[in-house]
């Protein structure tokens, strides 16, 4: 499930929970539900939307407070209370400041409130993406040193596949293969000892030994980007890089975890308009 369905999901569970409930939004089941810690999803969603969870839930908070007061004789006490503040003073404060009156005022008439309206959020995007939390990574394969040049480094990478297609490592790596789901992966970096190398690499997770000629990359657990690539490659993949640096960087810029991005490619046809293959760019989830 991408990030933008979790989204809608979580904004649809604090509604709920606003409308029926008079207790606070568990923290706990909206991290189960975005799949990370509540820290890192609410850091994400002041990315998405350009305003922080705590105010969105306020600001909700606040307009359903004044559509209750226009259409209930409740209390002002009990509203205070339903809507999570400490006393009536307090969410009177709060009230005049988010809607420039105050309660008693609110049930006038002719008084106007704002309205903070609730969050649609669009599952139609050109590349869906997620976070996901992968365990230790243990990469069997085939690798090459690059150059300072990306444009030389981009042959080189398209020779160094068709060079391991004829040769025949495909069909060595596609052997040993244990990964869930299978697929090859291509590598950018180095790690370990070879940390910072200007390495490529394309391996399979797997837990078999080590081929003869074959090196071994251990990348540890670790929080990922990942981001779907459809249609044939490799031009959905070089399609995939392009958003990610005219759009994505900087539209969610999360800290680069210390260790290589990679590609994976799913085991299908890969000619294909349907394809699948990924972009995985290691975040760093911080408190």
């Amino acid at each position: 499930m991408e990030w933008n369905e979790k989204l809608q999901m979580i904004v649809d569970y604090v509604e709920h929970y606003l409308q029926r409930k008079e207790e606070s939004v568990d923290k706990e089941e909206i991290a189960r539900i975005a799949g990370c810690s509540f820290d890192f999803f609410q850091k994400v969603f002041s990315y998405m939307n350009g305003i922080s969870f705590a105010e969105y839930v306020r600001f909700r908070k606040l307009t359903l407070a004044g559509y209750d007061l226009k259409s209930t004789n409740m209390k002002i006490i009990d509203l205070s209370y339903k809507y999570g503040y400490d006393s009536p003073t307090s969410f009177t404060k709060a009230f005049q400041q988010f809607h420039g009156i105050t309660p008693k005022e609110a049930r006038a008439i002719s008084a106007e409130l704002r309205v903070h309206p609730k969050l649609r959020i669009s599952v139609k995007q050109k590349y869906s993406w997620r976070i996901e939390q992968k365990p230790e990574l243990r990469l069997v394969g085939k690798r090459i040193r690059l150059s300072g040049d990306d444009e030389e480094n981009g042959r080189r990478i398209l020779k160094f596949w068709s060079e391991c297609q004829r040769e025949g490592t495909f069909s060595d790596l596609i052997a040993i293969d244990t990964g869930t789901p299978k697929g090859i992966f291509g590598l950018f970096g180095g790690a370990g000892r070879e940390k910072g190398a200007a390495v490529y690499s394309i391996m399979v997770n797997t837990v078999h030994a080590v081929p003869e000629g074959f090196a071994e990359t251990v990348l540890p657990q670790n929080t990922w980007a990942v981001f779907d690539c459809r249609g044939a490659v490799p031009q959905a993949v070089r399609n995939g890089w392009k958003y990610l640096e005219e759009e994505w960087i900087s539209q969610y810029p999360f800290k680069h975890a210390d260790c290589p991005e990679l590609e994976w490619y799913s085991d299908g046809v890969s000619y294909c308009e349907d394809y699948i293959s990924q972009i995985w760019i290691p975040i760093v989830e911080e408190d």
